[in-house]
């Protein structure tokens, strides 16, 4: 038995099943992304571990630093007590500081240095602690630790901000073949650190090797003795000698005069 003769334009295989709609079926026909994976699920598996293991591996060779830059919440606390010895700083001074900031909340670590005059204390609090908290917390305790600081301090103990893994950027060096030692150093901690600190992106001008002018008194031991008097007598009656106010004033039925003579000390 013959079969029937095929139209012409029409399929001549039965399982092809009815021609595409050539004007509704145009958009199903487009490519997706995802059928080049569907089709082929071991190439999409072997992809995928060939991205994980180069990720692994980017990972392990990945740069680390041993000592991070973290910007910890830092502060340091400088006492100056000029003619105090070390051990006298250590007594009078940093132990005194550090049973008040040992009370602190979020205190973490707390070293100090002692030394001839300075005290250097370093304050160091958890990263959760805000600095702007922090700086309130040493500011009390300062506060509740000047009646056991010494009543003759120059000045009281003063707090800056600082961050223990910056570097001296940049590092100059002042010398002259005229001026004495302590005249350089007074030109560059009077003028020169004052004009750099106020250049824009600097953050602290720190002065190291130099000589603050100073005088050194000898005293007679045994002459001292002898009188009944002692070397806080000799320091007051340096202290008194060297005094710049005024002395008096005088009052007049039509205008009133100071007294102003200066006694200060200029030479040794």
């Amino acid at each position: 038995m013959n079969d029937p003769p095929t139209p012409p334009g029409a399929d001549s295989d039965p399982s092809q099943g009815p021609p595409p709609d050539t004007d509704g079926g145009a958009a199903s026909d487009r490519p997706s992304p995802s059928r080049l994976f569907i089709l082929r699920p071991i190439a999409t598996t072997l992809l995928m571990v060939a991205v994980l293991v180069a990720g692994f591996i980017g990972y392990r060779l990945l740069p680390q630093a041993a000592l991070p830059e973290v910007d910890y919440p830092t502060i340091q606390v400088t006492t100056l007590y000029p003619g105090a010895s070390p051990n006298v700083m250590t007594s009078s001074v940093t132990s005194p500081l550090e049973r008040q900031f040992g009370e602190m909340s979020g205190l973490a670590q707390m070293w100090s240095v002692s030394s001839g005059g300075a005290s250097v204390i370093t304050l160091r609090f958890d990263l959760s602690l805000p600095l702007d908290v922090a700086e309130q917390e040493v500011q009390a305790a300062i506060n509740a630790a000047g009646n056991l600081l010494p009543t003759d301090l120059p000045q009281p103990p003063v707090y800056a901000k600082v961050n223990p893994a910056d570097a001296p950027v940049i590092t100059l060096g002042l010398t002259s073949p005229t001026l004495p030692l302590t005249t350089l150093y007074d030109l560059a901690d009077t003028r020169l650190s004052q004009k750099l600190s106020q250049v824009p992106g600097v953050g602290l001008v720190t002065l190291a090797g130099g000589q603050k002018p100073a005088i050194r008194v000898h005293v007679n031991g045994r002459a001292l003795a002898a009188l009944g008097m002692s070397l806080d007598d000799v320091r007051t009656a340096i202290t008194g000698a060297n005094v710049n106010t005024p002395k008096g004033s005088i009052d007049g039925p039509q205008q009133a005069l100071t007294i102003d003579a200066d006694d200060q000390l200029r030479s040794a």
